[in-house]
């Protein structure tokens, strides 16, 4: 497909967020199950279930679209994919996991955040309203997420990191 205009543009980057959504429902299942801080895996097991309200949300986007929901590998997603599995490799702490995740977390929130601020204003350009709406909400479920995360960060008890080595 070539990209020639807006709608073109506004397509493709739906099709890497369709992708990065899926993938995100498989990736929040493999941080809650790796995490070892019960508070860790219910915000995972949550954000899951929100997740596939994003994933609902764009297929009703392209349903406006009058075209079919189609993912578009997204190599960016693929590289924290591999990131966390290659840190996984390396047998780290339950403590260090925990860290990793809350990081892998706050990588992907703020990838979507992008993700979705570039595709409002092209939805609004396009006279799009209600496909803005939908990508609208999902952003302040981003956002939320971020902030629920960076919290969880920052809380952090690097001492017992160290005290695990």
């Amino acid at each position: 497909m070539s990209i020639d205009s807006t709608e073109d543009l506004f397509v493709s980057g739906l099709k890497h967020a369709y992708y990065t959504e899926q993938q995100l429902v498989d990736a929040l299942d493999e941080l809650e199950q790796t995490s070892s801080s019960e508070e860790l895996k219910s915000g995972f097991a949550e954000h899951r279930e929100e997740t596939k309200t994003h994933v609902d949300r764009i297929e009703q986007v392209f349903d406006q679209l009058d075209a079919d929901a189609e993912a578009e590998e997204d190599p960016v997603v693929e590289g924290m994919i591999q990131a966390h599995e290659e840190f996984m490799d390396q047998d780290p702490s339950e403590q260090a996991i925990d860290r990793f995740n809350i990081a892998a977390g706050q990588k992907s929130e703020h990838y979507e955040i992008a993700t979705y601020g570039n595709l409002i204003p092209m939805a609004d350009q396009l006279g799009m309203d209600d496909a803005a709406d939908l990508l609208e909400e999902t952003l302040r479920e981003e956002q939320d997420e971020l902030d629920t995360l960076s919290e969880k960060g920052e809380q952090f008890d690097y001492g017992e990191l160290e005290a695990s080595n």
